[in-house]
């Protein structure tokens, strides 16, 4: 396949697979045998949740899927649409007598707002729509329970550097050796962002090498990208600055990260995150406060709730810290790891029937008891110090 760069038409788009003998990555998805494979040569019809890194393969697959199934395929992006662009959809492309299937696909899903989730799921329900979603967030927290029981959710894994090095052959462009490395680290897994860069270097210097990478890749965009290293060094700097009680530097790296386009429910996340990891006990309000953000900047939304996380940062950071629940949490998560389900004591079992009182669940139980109530194997054992 001989790839032209001179037209509009991204370089991605171009190369995308067609197939899954075209696809690379997700065997655990996409191999013979495997779940999603299955299903699309089986014609399954199915409502279903793609979590995963960008650049691995979700946008791709849903249209692999729909395709394969020979349905009237509906694309819509949750950062743009709303409940216009769902009625739209709804609204043309009946099922036709051929029984032709009617699938949506939403990008960033997590994007959606509770309101516009709940107005989707009834359409859901009744099979009138079939729902591919794409997330970059865990969809237990960001996908309305109700929508989510009614769909099944595979899991997307970065590229491996195996997977990186194909994608680079199915461009068709000469890549050094040094450049190809240098690109697979770069890009972290995210295949989309190493097809771009690749893209903008041959566009602007003619050529893809070291050089010509390094220069494309300068824009902020890309050094900030979602799953590349510097997005990493900025939120560990920034959960770090708030450890460290130094509210300068935590307000310094919240600006970094707010003016590079971040989510901010995924800044008020860590917020929440960080209220219980590091304060814990010292100030329990703190997990109020980060709370209330979270609900701020969900509310509120660019450019205002900037103001609600650097107010939520200074506080946290100001804040006495303290790791005592959550090292005490983790002691015990050890010993259930090690032990299993010891017996609990019988004084503190539950005794709903006459035969459980019989066999002393319950017995000498006071309110205020002074004894330990843990298994007997663990008597004395101190997780709280």
């Amino acid at each position: 396949m001989l790839v032209r760069l001179g037209d509009m038409e991204p370089l991605a788009n171009k190369i995308r697979p067609k197939t899954l003998d075209e696809f690379v990555g997700q065997g655990h998805l996409v191999g013979e045998g495997k779940p999603l494979r299955t299903a699309i040569e089986n014609k399954h019809l199915f409502s279903f949740i793609l979590w995963g890194p960008p650049g691995t393969g979700k946008t791709t697959l849903a249209r692999i899927y729909a395709n394969a199934l020979e349905a009237d395929f509906y694309e819509l992006s949750a950062v743009e649409a709303g409940k216009e662009d769902i009625k739209k959809v709804l609204q043309s492309g009946k099922l036709n007598f051929s029984g032709k299937p009617k699938i949506l696909f939403i990008d960033e899903i997590h994007r959606f707002t509770k309101a516009q989730q709940d107005f989707l799921l009834p359409f859901v329900e009744r099979g009138e729509l079939t729902l591919i979603g794409a997330t970059t967030e865990n969809p237990s927290f960001e996908v309305i329970s109700a929508l989510l029981s009614r769909c099944r959710v595979f899991v997307l894994n970065e590229l491996t550097p195996e997977d990186m090095e194909q994608v680079i052959k199915r461009t068709k462009l000469k890549v050094p050796k040094d450049a190809r490395q240098w690109l697979i680290e770069m890009a972290a897994g995210d295949a989309r962002q190493m097809i771009t860069v690749m893209e903008t270097a041959q566009k602007l210097y003619g050529k893809v090498d070291l050089a010509t990478l390094k220069e494309a890749v300068q824009s902020t965009h890309l050094r900030y990208d979602k799953k590349g290293e510097e997005h990493f060094n900025t939120v560990s700097a920034f959960i770090k600055s708030m450890r460290a009680s130094q509210p300068d530097a935590a307000l310094y790296y919240l600006a970094r990260m707010v003016a590079a386009g971040e989510d901010p429910l995924f800044i008020a996340r860590r917020m929440v995150i960080f209220a219980s990891e590091d304060i814990g006990l010292a100030v329990p309000t703190a997990l109020v406060v980060a709370n209330a953000v979270f609900r701020a900047c969900e509310t509120v939304g660019y450019p205002e709730a900037q103001i609600n996380l650097a107010h939520g940062v200074a506080y946290l950071a100001e804040c006495k810290k303290s790791r005592k629940s959550y090292d005490a949490y983790f002691a015990a998560l050890a010993d259930v790891e090690q032990f299993g389900n010891l017996p609990v004591p019988l004084k503190i079992r539950n005794a709903p029937t006459k035969l459980m009182k019989n066999l002393n669940y319950g017995k000498s139980y006071e309110m205020y008891d002074t004894e330990s109530y843990l298994p007997e194997k663990l008597k004395g054992k101190k997780y709280i110090k």
